[in-house]
């Protein structure tokens, strides 16, 4: 399996490129910024992109989205947020930011599937009303894309678009933290922790 993470953007939002195999399909979740980046990691392996995943509608983890011609897969809560800069933030922090391209939505245990891989939506709200985690089923478990929801040591904000700090605390704790201790989480931002490791010292 290909798993490679990109750290792309003035706020360096992680950018994952999830792939079975070389010379196959692949997934990229959150391509916030630097087109040119991603596209190198996909020529490294031989990839032909096929879908995009964003965890949550905010600017910084969608800005990229129209530069690869592919359908954008979002909650269907935050699916607004492609499409209104005021309400993705790129109107207050950069230049307007909307999608244009062709917008599907994703509901709670929904289930994706592309050329050998396997993704379980995980409807975690809290950081926005549509927040997303990605539980990995196929070719491998034990791997959670967080988004902004859980950090390596810290937790998402929930005072911009909607949030609600005690939705994204109910999320985590029912939702992330009831998975196995071993499963690695590659979150939004920052470095990859484990569920064990921030059941322990994430002080929420």
């Amino acid at each position: 399996m290909i798993l490679e993470k990109i750290s792309v953007g003035a706020l360096q939002v992680n950018c994952y490129i999830l792939a079975s195999q070389r010379d196959s399909q692949a997934i990229i979740i959150d391509p916030g910024a630097e087109v040119r980046k991603i596209r190198k990691v996909l020529d490294k392996y031989n990839l032909t992109p096929a879908l995009i995943i964003n965890t949550h509608g905010h600017y910084d983890h969608i800005g990229a989205d129209n530069a690869f011609n592919l359908p954008v897969y979002v909650h269907k809560l935050d699916a607004p947020m492609l499409q209104d800069a005021q309400l993705n933030m790129s109107g207050l922090f950069s230049l307007p930011c909307t999608v244009k391209s062709r917008i599907l939505l994703l509901e709670d245990n929904q289930i994706l599937g592309l050329s050998g891989l396997q993704l379980k939506v995980v409807h975690v709200p809290g950081h926005t009303a549509g927040g997303i985690a990605l539980l990995l089923q196929e070719p491998q478990e034990k791997i959670a894309f967080t988004g902004d929801t859980l950090f390596c040591s810290g937790i998402g904000r929930s005072d911009l678009s909607g949030g609600s700090q005690a939705a994204l605390i109910k999320s985590i704790k029912e939702k992330l933290f009831i998975l196995s201790d071993d499963t690695r989480i590659y979150p939004g931002h920052g470095p990859d922790s484990t569920i064990g490791q921030e059941k322990k010292n994430n002080l929420i």
